[in-house]
């Protein structure tokens, strides 16, 4: 099993609006993320969500991933999602974006796509409804992976054209592309990652258990993918959750109480196409005011809703995630009740004592599926002229 810290620009109360303090969130995330790479963690996912004030400021994770990949060498850098309404950008754009990152990375990005969080932020995009994005992502997500291999790409199709052949570039670094995940909510959906052999981001919004069945139905697809998108297959499962593992056992569970489920109740209004929490509480509803006691927290650590405790007392935890199928499990940081200080300790106390409990192997599973790769598609789809072909190229500094 691999593990990653999970980056979403979550910003809550009046914090939220003031310029200064989103500076610094957006720094420190990107700090995490540079301390995670040093501390044997393998991904770093980057949220993206548009208008969701409190929630996620992570508009724009190209940049940040460009400025953290300067200052890594190993961690992966994926988005977590990109979301694919046409009237927010064109997938030439979509395309174009990926591999310049799949470039700057070395090979070290991680292509995560989606249709959207809700309707909230759909709307953002000229009036778009959620209705519309599934047929967008479906059309979207055969297509990139052709504008990445052949050099005289056309399409006209339902939401988006390309009317006379263009190359599309630069095309991805090295062999193959990067590897593709879709977000997943329902069976339907796991179910459609596994025909397309593409990875499942899972949200974990339930207790664990409830996932095993929609994990199930993915991992028996992508065994004999019938509309396989792209040059490989990854068959690998994310799982997002909350973790405060640290060396200090009652420290660690003194935060888990001070957890509000603040956060949760704007996720029930922003993705509300998704399964909602067992108390469907809706910002501005305030969370249901819980005093945890010890019991209630080791509940709710036995149903998968966190991991908490010491190194020892987590990796325990983790063997819940493998049961249900969880081949990489990404944690949200920071979290309610730490400090920055203890949001670095947890980074490093997981990353050294409790992954080489798990993940021994220095490989990235999705490097070895791109290792895998095999074109699907020729360099050109029409003739080329023989002007064109028969062309020399001047001397210049990069040459092959």
């Amino acid at each position: 099993m691999e593990f990653g810290v999970f980056l979403n620009g979550y910003l809550p109360g009046p914090a939220a609006h003031d310029t200064n303090a989103e500076h610094l969130m957006l720094m420190r995330e990107m700090e995490y993320a540079i301390l995670a790479d040093a501390c044997n963690w393998k991904f770093a996912w980057f949220g993206e969500h548009h208008g969701l004030p409190e929630y996620s400021h992570m508009s724009a994770p190209a940049p940040v991933m460009g400025y953290v990949a300067a200052r890594t060498s190993r961690i992966h850098l994926g988005f977590a999602i990109n979301s694919f309404p046409t009237t927010k950008e064109h997938p030439v754009r979509i395309a174009e974006t990926a591999a310049m990152l799949d470039h700057i990375t070395e090979g070290r990005f991680e292509f995560g796509t989606g249709r959207g969080a809700g309707s909230h932020e759909v709307a953002t995009f000229n009036g778009l409804s959620t209705s519309e994005t599934k047929s967008m992502w479906d059309e979207v997500i055969h297509e990139i992976p052709r504008m990445w291999e052949q050099k005289d790409y056309d399409f006209v199709g339902k939401h988006f054209s390309v009317p006379t052949p263009h190359n599309i570039l630069p095309k991805p670094h090295g062999l193959g592309h990067p590897p593709i995940w879709v977000a997943c909510g329902n069976v339907d959906t796991y179910t459609k990652a596994g025909k397309h052999g593409i990875g499942a981001i899972a949200f974990n919004f339930e207790p664990i258990h409830n996932l095993k069945g929609r994990i199930a139905a993915y991992k028996e697809a992508v065994e004999n993918p019938d509309d396989q998108i792209g040059q490989y297959r990854n068959n690998n499962v994310m799982m997002t959750n909350a973790c405060i593992c640290l060396e200090d056992r009652d420290r660690a569970r003194e935060i888990a109480k001070k957890r509000t489920g603040y956060r949760v109740t704007m996720v029930n209004l922003y993705h509300d196409t998704m399964p909602k929490s067992p108390d469907a509480r809706v910002w501005p509803t305030p969370p249901i005011k819980v005093e945890w006691t010890d019991e209630m927290l080791d509940t709710a650590i036995e149903g998968g809703y966190m991991l908490c405790g010491n190194p020892e007392e987590v990796c325990e935890q983790l063997v819940r995630y493998q049961s249900v199928g969880c081949d990489q499990v990404a944690f949200g940081v920071p979290d309610e009740g730490y400090t920055h200080d203890e949001v670095l300790e947890m980074i490093e106390v997981f990353g050294n004592q409790v992954i080489p409990e798990f993940d021994r192997d220095p490989v990235h599973s999705t490097t070895r599926f791109r290792q895998q790769a095999q074109r699907r598609y020729p360099d050109f789809q029409y003739p080329v002229p023989s002007e064109v072909d028969g062309a020399e190229p001047p001397f210049f500094a990069v040459r092959v």
